[in-house]
């Protein structure tokens, strides 16, 4: 059950478009499971050596990079959001609220 919830992540994931990001709390209350975002985080930690996966675009929710130690680097998941034209201030997405997508705004629940 564990590896199909991973997937279901993966797949809204995979979705954010470029220059948006997203919350592990949106995503969990997307698939149903909103106390599980800490699960989403940990499907997220599991997901790195997925090719072309864009974790770098979730996001706690105040839009703070609370998974930075996961992308090999202090500053790569700054580099890569600042790279899609973001701007990070201390570990902050200046502007969160402006370039946040909601999965259940943009994806048919019954996709996923």
């Amino acid at each position: 059950m564990k590896n199909d919830f991973y997937q279901r992540v993966y797949a809204v994931v995979a979705q954010i478009p470029f220059g948006r990001v997203t919350s592990y709390g949106a995503i969990a209350r997307f698939l149903g499971a909103a106390k599980s975002s800490r699960m989403v985080g940990y499907a997220l930690k599991n997901s790195l050596s997925l090719q072309n996966l864009p974790a770098h675009r979730v996001l706690n929710r105040q839009g703070l990079l609370t998974g930075k130690h996961y992308f090999g680097g202090s500053t790569v998941m700054q580099d890569l959001l600042e790279g899609e034209g973001l701007k990070v201030v201390k570990d902050q997405v200046q502007g969160f609220e402006q370039h946040f997508w909601d999965p259940a705004e943009h994806l048919n629940p019954n996709q996923f």
